[in-house]
């Protein structure tokens, strides 16, 4: 791997017109797993990048951008070679889950239940990141292009792009990957249209240190202006997740920390321990965006470039990986069957596994956020039933887990 730092049309060492099979715009956790999964094909890969992840110190402060990895997810990083690394930075795997809204009416999913260890792990995104980055290290035939940012994309034919950075360095390629996040600039140059909504709520999250180590479960209570949740994290932090409207979260977040440890106390769960300080805090809108395709051409997008869910159940970096996952296994099969790998017809073939998959998952989630954002009388009495008639341990309940932590 080159690490070409821009400076790089000044530097002689450094081409400023080079040719790579794919350019992947967005070096964030899915454009990183995508360039690596393509890389190890035999593809040659560029990812442009603007900022560079810092390196890992356990001393460092607990990010508060949290992952859920399902177990699919986990297993894909190790197939690409960075679990082992991962694990060797903290982290949590959680074994249980839990949801309600009035005590007495919950549904408990367990790892044992599926005859599994664990149901996942909870980590930094920033340590995600970085550990695919280390991984890129290890592979010639991928490049990372950092600082750097795209000034313009030019289609030179029907199968070449040529992608001309801030500084005029001059990258042609056969396939670009839009990685590059909601407001992908990727997808907008390719012209694919977005359907989707705000839901007029922000989420904040909050990260705090605990006096005393807590279960390695993760829960979450439904209230009339949103729900509530925990994440456990390493050495006894958990991360909070606040949902409310725009106007009261803009108020926590300008509370002390001692302040907003009191409000914290008032509105989340008896279960939460009494003993905690607030450690950081940050916060973002809820938005729902789904493209209307997938590719045009040689341009494919993925992650959130390609979609935002609701983060009510942690879905969306794991969607992001199935893209991933999905994208590499068709054009390795093209590759393997001496067709065109980077196609229409092996795009389409991503499209179709991976869009009504996606759409399916946004639409539940939405649903189950409908469902339970109200304080309709009736509407609270079914709703509770339901959660209580979920909790019988019974292969429905049991399918459903399996489904959402991404096994068999």
């Amino acid at each position: 791997m080159q690490d070409i730092s821009h400076n790089s049309s000044t530097d002689p060492s450094i081409p400023v017109n080079q040719h790579f099979d794919v350019v992947v715009v967005g070096g964030g956790m899915i454009g990183a797993a995508t360039a690596i999964g393509l890389g190890q094909l035999g593809l040659s890969v560029a990812v442009i990048d603007t900022n560079k992840p810092s390196a890992f110190d356990d001393k460092q402060p607990l990010d508060v951008r949290i992952s859920a990895l399902s177990v699919a997810s986990a297993n894909l990083l190790g197939r690409l070679g960075v679990m082992e690394q991962l694990l060797s930075m903290r982290h949590v795997a959680y074994t249980g889950l839990e949801t309600w809204e009035l005590d007495g009416f919950i549904t408990q999913f367990s790892a044992e239940q599926i005859s599994q260890d664990k149901l996942g792990y909870f980590f930094e995104n920033r340590l995600i990141q970085l550990a695919l980055w280390q991984q890129i290290d290890h592979i010639n035939n991928v490049d990372i292009i950092c600082p750097a940012s795209v000034a313009s994309i030019t289609r030179d034919t029907q199968q070449s792009l040529t992608i001309k950075l801030s500084d005029d360095t001059e990258l042609s390629t056969s396939l670009l990957v839009g990685a590059d996040g909601a407001n992908s600039q990727v997808r907008q140059w390719a012209n694919i249209g977005v359907t989707g909504w705000d839901y007029g709520q922000w989420a904040m999250l909050i990260n705090i240190s605990l006096e005393e180590p807590i279960p390695a479960v993760t829960w979450q209570q439904f209230t009339p202006s949103g729900p509530r949740s925990l994440l456990p994290l390493p050495n006894n932090h958990a991360s909070l997740v606040w949902y409310d409207s725009p106007s009261r979260i803009k108020q926590l977040m300008q509370l002390s920390s001692s302040q907003l440890a009191e409000q914290i106390k008032q509105h989340f769960p008896s279960r939460l321990p009494n003993n905690f300080t607030v450690v950081d805090k940050g916060s973002f809108p809820l938005t729902r965006r789904h493209a209307q395709q997938y590719y045009v051409d040689n341009v494919v997008i993925v992650g959130d470039a390609a979609h935002t869910i609701n983060p009510l159940a942690g879905q969306g970096v794991n969607i992001g990986f199935k893209d991933v996952d999905v994208l590499v296994a068709s054009v390795a099969k093209a590759i393997g069957d001496n067709q065109l790998w980077y196609g229409t017809s092996v795009l389409k073939q991503y499209q179709c596994k991976r869009y009504y998959d996606n759409q399916l998952m946004m639409t539940a989630m939405d649903a189950f956020y409908a469902g339970f954002s109200n304080d309709i009388l009736p509407l609270k009495i079914l709703r509770n039933g339901a959660l209580k008639l979920a909790n019988i341990d019974s292969g429905l309940k049991r399918k459903v887990l399996k489904y959402a932590i991404g096994i068999d």
